[in-house]
């Protein structure tokens, strides 16, 4: 009597998907998970079921062989990740560079913005020092440059007075001479023209109030935009006077 021969024994998956065997011309191997036929009887592929075992990639040795497949490629991310893992750190010089670059990417910079950046990082002194340097040769870091074009900003868009940027300039570490240099550009009368614009666009808001305290609110406003007092009453003094207020016996007190 001849021996039946189960489908699982001649059903051999290729490498192309496809079964090899008795069933080559079944198709591509189902995906490991597929569920029951539908039909009742036909297997997933296209084989036949028989005793109680279907054809294709469904059956025992299609589970066993798609674990061990996902197993193999389980261990070459494992190994992959292993072998990331096991590199060696990166350059501090590299990683220093890349910083200031991606800082810079936009917006200019101090030397003592960037170096604070690169101690946060914790990337060493004698990294930061050789990076921020070479920036400097080729002209990525300029803090005179800074300091002009923050002087030229900041008045234009916030009115504010030479006193007010120098104290800024120093916050950001930009050394005094280069501060000197850079708020020089800005002079005496320049800085007053500045000032009036400012009052003229608050005065309407003050309107209903006291004298002295039209005064104080205006002349106050001056002072924290780093306006000197003398200056700050002055021009006050004169926008009060144009709208016709007594301003001979005002004084001007705190602000």
């Amino acid at each position: 009597m001849t021996r039946r021969t189960d489908w699982a024994d001649r059903a051999h998956p290729q490498a192309d998907g496809t079964v090899g065997g008795a069933y080559a011309d079944a198709g591509p191997v189902a995906p490991f998970g597929a569920g029951p036929p539908d039909d009742g009887g036909a297997a997933p592929d296209g084989g036949t079921r028989r005793g109680g075992r279907t054809s294709g990639a469904g059956g025992p040795r299609g589970r066993r062989r798609g674990r061990t497949a996902g197993a193999a490629e389980d261990g070459g991310t494992a190994d992959s990740s292993r072998a990331g893992e096991e590199e060696p750190p990166r350059d501090p010089v590299e990683q220093a560079r890349a910083i200031c670059l991606r800082l810079l990417t936009g917006t200019p910079r101090t030397r003592k913005q960037l170096a604070d950046a690169l101690r946060k990082r914790e990337i060493p002194d004698e990294a930061a020092e050789e990076v921020l340097s070479r920036f400097e040769e080729v002209g990525l870091i300029d803090d005179g440059a800074f300091a002009d074009a923050w002087v030229e900003s900041r008045h234009h868009g916030r009115g504010l007075a030479r006193r007010a940027l120098a104290r800024e300039l120093r916050t950001k570490g930009v050394d005094a001479p280069l501060i000197d240099a850079a708020v020089s550009r800005l002079d005496a009368e320049r800085e007053e023209e500045t000032a009036r614009e400012l009052v003229d666009r608050k005065l309407r808001a003050t309107r209903g109030l006291d004298r002295d305290k039209r005064l104080r609110r205006l002349a106050g406003m001056l002072a924290r935009k780093g306006y000197s007092e003398g200056m700050a009453l002055r021009v006050v003094r004169q926008a009060l006077e144009e709208e016709g207020e007594e301003t001979e016996f005002l004084d001007g007190g705190e602000y």
